[in-house]
């Protein structure tokens, strides 16, 4: 989240909410995992979150294996086009009018026969992946599955775009500017998500996956470098740039030789398109991904078809803006050349030479209450032994990533902590020194009757042979990265593993993860992590004791179980209380016709009279079709998830839609006879049915 959430707001309700909250009551205890009533009165069910000793890494049955069953599988989140907050900026005004490109979940389900085990990871084209959607995925994998998936074996990633609806935490904090929770847009995602894994499960086959690494320069910088310099020297001087520029790419393929997907790691932010921007769109990634499956002939209404997924890693400072902050004139332009430049270097990897990974398929999960957690002097560089503290957000988390995006114009980066409270509202003595040099604006993790953000996340660890995939639920800086990544590496090493990613915002979402010393400047990302300066340490210190049970082949204790809150959401979201038209047209009349011709590299343009897109999200469907004349049939050449297209939703009156269809003709269109076409559904406000309708342009020519 980039800038600030609605600051009058905030600051009227931390007055009235800064009470403290029970702590043992959310869910059991932290360090035995022992099971304990919820604060809402409900008990934790059994088997939701713990990880059964699943075997060492080093299994001999599976020394040497290089033969993996893989399967792909593609579907569509896209949430409501019209009217719902938009997740990223946290900008209150900056809510959904149309379509550049809708959202995927793409996921790969992954096993090894030498040791019957499997996993599930998914790369879908949200800001954040909350906790709820991991939750309810889970629980509709395990009504048709039963227990072959589980909290332990899925792993769900965002890409992190800052286009796409909000409205899908079940935590107040990350509904606050979109004014609420909104159940269709939260039923798009899961749904599509489950239905992503469904199909990839479906689809599993015996074959092979093949990795490579290499550089991607001139597509990231790091947009805190201050902060970034306050880590040690010798830390510092043991890497050549101040971001990863490191991409990993995984080439799955099946025994027959078909191809079956391809993901790629790289870190950085989805920030290209920025807050003026209300069109729906996976920004940088998602068009990655969509120039790779273009390339592949992938049909996005097929059960079974390529997969390309550009998958987010340790990316918290990482920025793709180079030219300076999004100003919407220049964002999709900008947008192309660093998608295209991850689908360049993404496919030079996957053509070039590649090592199989060899070894089996093993996982370990548990949950942890990051909330005053005790940390081991072992993992505190010298500080001693400490804990984390209470969840704030810090003053300048308002001041937001100029880079990416402007904050609050009169509150800088960079306030710390002088014993003066700041602004002038109480806060709980002990929350403040705990968190030392952050000045707390907001004490989430302090508010009634729930936190505002979540406090129980999961640590988690997947190896696929001999790379390990390390869950994050945070946005974590590059250094922070690093040193998690290297001290997994160091854990796993004697077990075989040569290789290890960061998952990035993966399974739930609790802000950012700085280094201590980045934590001590204030900047953006430290007043963003919202357990202290000992965040880091403490994520060390848990996810190193799942790679060492992960290496060891013992048994983890399941930890707390996060809150389902699913029966305590409210909104000030609207739906669609019915449609209208001007008198003596229909609904699907053109308002405004195409012109009768165009020059390839021109607009071609339409706008009618519709319905609001809520009516019908047209999910593994399309708002508009460009279609050809070709020798008299009218054939479809592209639809709302092109890139060349858009659909543009504007409200006309009380109830009117006015629906603006634009195709910009690509060079390398076949000159001929075209006509844009609008499909939608419009709501009666007599009856509440709602019905579908289609309009269609004046023929017009392109040479």
């Amino acid at each position: 989240m980039k800038r600030a959430v609605v600051i009058a707001l905030s600051l009227s309700l931390l007055v009235a909410a800064c009470a403290e909250v029970d702590l043992d009551t959310m869910g059991g205890d932290p360090t035995t995992g022992a099971p304990a009533e919820k604060s809402d009165g409900r008990t934790r069910s059994d088997g939701a979150a713990g990880t059964p000793d699943t075997g060492p890494v080093t299994e001999t049955t599976c020394a040497g294996n290089t033969r993996f069953d893989v399967g792909a599988g593609v579907y569509d989140i896209t949430g409501p086009a019209a009217e719902v907050g938009m997740m990223g900026y946290a900008s209150v005004d900056q809510k959904t009018t149309g379509i550049h490109m809708r959202l995927r979940s793409r996921a790969f389900v992954i096993s090894t026969p030498c040791n019957g085990k499997r996993v599930a990871f998914v790369s879908a084209d949200l800001g954040q992946v909350f906790q709820a959607v991991k939750q309810k995925v889970v629980e509709r994998l395990r009504a048709r599955y039963g227990d072959l998936y589980s909290d332990a074996n899925v792993m769900i990633s965002a890409t992190h775009t800052h286009s796409g609806p909000g409205g899908h935490s079940h935590y107040a904090l990350y509904n606050l500017s979109i004014l609420g929770f909104d159940p269709q847009g939260f039923e798009a995602i899961v749904d599509g998500i489950y239905k992503s894994i469904v199909r990839a499960h479906d689809n599993v086959t015996p074959g092979a996956i093949r990795m490579a690494s290499g550089q991607l320069l001139n597509a990231s910088f790091n947009r805190s470098p201050l902060a970034y310099a306050e880590n040690p020297p010798t830390e510092r001087a043991a890497y050549a740039h101040d971001t990863d520029k490191d991409m990993t790419v995984l080439r799955l393929d099946e025994a027959t030789g078909a191809a079956a997907g391809m993901i790629s790691w790289f870190a950085v932010h989805a920030t290209n398109i920025g807050n003026e921007n209300r069109l729906i769109s996976g920004d940088n990634k998602g068009l990655a991904s969509y120039l790779f499956e273009r390339r592949k002939g992938t049909s996005y209404t097929a059960n079974k078809t390529f997969v390309a997924a550009f998958a987010n890693s340790n990316e918290g400072d990482v920025s793709p803006n180079l030219w300076g902050v999004p100003d919407l004139v220049h964002d999709f332009e900008r947008n192309a050349i660093i998608g295209n430049a991850q689908l360049d270097r993404a496919q030079a990897l996957y053509d070039g030479p590649t090592s199989a990974l060899s070894g089996g398929v093993n996982f370990r999960h548990v949950y942890v209450n990051f909330s005053q957690l005790p940390v081991a002097a072992a993992w505190t560089d010298g500080a001693g032994a400490r804990q984390t503290c209470r969840a704030a957000i810090g003053v300048s988390m308002v001041a937001g990533a100029p880079e990416d995006g402007p904050g609050v114009p009169f509150i800088p980066e960079g306030m710390v902590w002088d014993g003066v409270s700041w602004p002038p509202i109480t806060i709980v003595p002990e929350d403040q020194a705990c968190q030392d040099e952050k000045v707390i604006l907001l004490p989430s993790g302090n508010m009634t009757p729930y936190p505002w953000t979540p406090e129980v996340l999961p640590v988690q660890i997947a190896t696929i042979g001999n790379l390990a995939l390390v869950a994050v639920p945070f946005e974590a800086t590059t250094m922070a990265g690093r040193r998690l990544r290297e001290m997994v590496a160091e854990t796993l090493a004697p077990a075989g593993v040569t290789h290890v990613v960061i998952a990035g915002l993966a399974n739930a979402y609790a802000g950012y993860m700085a280094t201590r010393e980045e934590f001590a400047l204030q900047h953006y990302e430290g007043a963003s992590t919202h357990f202290g300066p000992y965040s880091l340490a403490a994520l060390m210190q848990e996810t190193n004791r799942v790679a060492v049970s992960l290496r060891d082949g013992t048994t983890l204790a399941p930890g707390p179980t996060p809150r389902d809150l699913t029966n305590d959401q409210s909104s000030l979201i609207t739906g669609v209380v019915f449609d209208d038209k001007p008198l003596f047209v229909s609904f699907g009349s053109v308002e405004t016709n195409a012109a009768a011709s165009y020059l390839r590299g021109q607009t071609a343009r339409a706008v009618f009279w519709g319905g609001h897109p809520k009516n019908n999200l047209k999910i593994q469907g399309t708002f508009l079709e460009v279609q050809r004349n070709v020798s008299g049939v009218w054939t479809t050449v592209a639809r709302d998830w092109d890139p060349e297209t858009r659909y543009i939703w504007q409200r006309d009156g009380i109830a009117n839609s006015k629906v603006t269809i634009e195709w910009d003709i690509p060079q390398s269109a076949t000159p001929g006879q075209y006509r844009l076409v609008h499909s939608g559904h419009w709501k009666s406000g007599w009856t509440g049915v709602i019905s579908p309708y289609t309009g269609t342009s004046r023929t017009f020519t392109v040479q």
